[in-house]
């Protein structure tokens, strides 16, 4: 597994949490998505996930996460959909190549790495998703994995 550490700029998203089964996530992202697109905004690229539990932990009706997308422009929260600024950070970053539901090991294999390497976690894990599901065989999905980190020394 190759992993990268980078620095985040400052991003604009749009997003929905969510507390439920992830069979929820296509919807979202669609309604997220839909949003940013009817208000007339410039989508910048970043589709994303974020997610504060994992499904071994607790059962699916108490996963909690949320499904955003970055933008420039000037919006404010409506409805289901809010508004932030995801601040400058660092993250240690690996690429998934296949289906979703097997990024699991990877978020593993990554977290494992931050820890040997003298990280701290210091957020939830977060899936950029590069292509789209509805494009692409699940074989060919590409999801970026990130932990946003700090360094500690030791």
């Amino acid at each position: 597994m190759e992993v990268e550490e980078k620095r985040m700029e400052d991003t604009q998203v749009a997003f929905i949490r969510y507390r439920g089964p992830y069979d929820k996530i296509p919807e979202l992202m669609e309604e997220v998505v839909n949003w940013v697109t009817n208000k007339s905004l410039n989508m910048t690229g970043m589709i994303y996930g974020a997610y504060f539990n994992r499904p071994d932990d607790v059962p699916p009706e108490q996963l909690f996460y949320e499904i955003g997308a970055s933008f420039d422009g000037n919006a404010h929260d409506e409805g289901n959909v809010q508004v932030k600024i995801i601040p400058e950070h660092t993250v240690v970053a690996t690429m998934h190549k296949g289906p979703y539901d097997q990024v699991g090991p990877v978020i593993d294999g990554l977290a494992k790495y931050a820890v040997e390497n003298g990280y701290d976690i210091i957020g939830p894990v977060t899936e950029v998703y590069l292509n789209n599901p509805n494009e692409v065989e699940p074989e060919e999905l590409l999801t970026e994995v990130q932990f946003p980190v700090i360094k500690i020394n030791k």
